[in-house]
């Protein structure tokens, strides 16, 4: 990837570091009491907000089917949405059988489990402790005097305004190198028809081949998109890295160098997976 890359996407996770942050008068020092109040208040909210997840009838997924939508392609890009850009999302045989029987299960569900949820809280509790120090600029996380409440949402004044400071410089550069991304992108000499065919945004990798073509195949249904195989022809491999299979489409970038095709995309799994690929030719197919 040359403009949307691993350090891109992670710095576009990093352009709201102050939502969901309150300023709070006691978090200038470190109490236990405090901590311990608003633990319970948080964990109450989450059981509560888990309590009505597990209670929603999960009948309202049926309604998707028949959904007009726009590729996200076509939406970033800029450029006018035309009728002939939207699609008309026909729901699969075997995603209406999932949700069926997500309705079946919801009918002979058993009580809501309070326990579970405040021992998940905990724990989900526990791994933003540590890894709030990777999450935040150095000089804001040493000011923090107990990261337990910073991470309940709750900081001083000075540090909710460095929050707020560091989330647009950081928003800034990311809409710095998402326009140098849409002018290099526009600029490549690559018909829409080529461009409409890689469309797999949140769809997940089933199947990677390689040989005389690279061929993916996608379980589409976290996607916008029914196609589901991709086959790059007479390809080079230029990066495969990391665990492909069983990750998400995430971003891909396509240019033409040397009269082929060079399809660069990042993945969303462990290590954020990349490949790049020169091909002759993109054709996907709905099997």
């Amino acid at each position: 990837m040359r403009y949307r890359t691993k350090e891109w996407y992670e710095l576009c996770q990093q352009t709201g570091l102050h939502f969901g942050m309150r300023v709070h008068r006691g978090t200038y020092e470190l109490d236990e009491a405090l901590f311990l109040r608003r633990y319970k208040r948080k964990e109450k909210e989450y059981v509560e907000f888990q309590r009505e997840m597990y209670n929603t009838d999960p009948r309202f997924l049926l309604e998707q089917n028949g959904h007009v939508f726009v590729p996200a392609e076509k939406f970033l890009s800029g450029n006018e949405i035309s009728e002939d850009d939207k699609k008309v999302y026909q729901m699969p045989a075997e995603e209406r059988e999932r949700i069926e029987k997500l309705i079946a299960d919801y009918d002979v569900r058993p009580p809501f489990d309070e326990l579970q949820h405040r021992i998940a809280f905990k724990e989900m509790q526990e791994w933003d402790y540590k890894h709030q120090k990777e999450r935040l600029p150095k000089e804001i996380y040493e000011q923090i005097a107990d990261i337990r409440v910073f991470t309940l949402g709750y900081c001083t004044r000075e540090v909710m305004l460095q929050l707020k400071k560091q989330s647009a410089e950081n928003r800034r550069e990311m809409e710095r190198v998402s326009n140098e991304y849409r002018e290099a992108i526009l600029a490549q000499d690559i018909p829409d028809e080529i461009r409409s065919r890689v469309q797999f945004h949140d769809c997940t990798v089933m199947e990677l081949l390689t040989g005389d073509e690279v061929v993916i195949r996608f379980d589409t249904r976290g996607g916008f998109t029914n196609i589901n195989k991709l086959t790059l022809v007479a390809p080079e491999i230029l990066k495969q890295d990391g665990e492909i299979v069983g990750s998400y489409w995430l971003y891909q970038e396509l240019y033409r160098i040397d009269n082929v095709y060079e399809l660069h995309v990042l993945f969303d799994g462990e290590n954020m997976p990349e490949l790049i690929v020169r091909c002759a030719d993109i054709l996907v197919e709905e099997e």
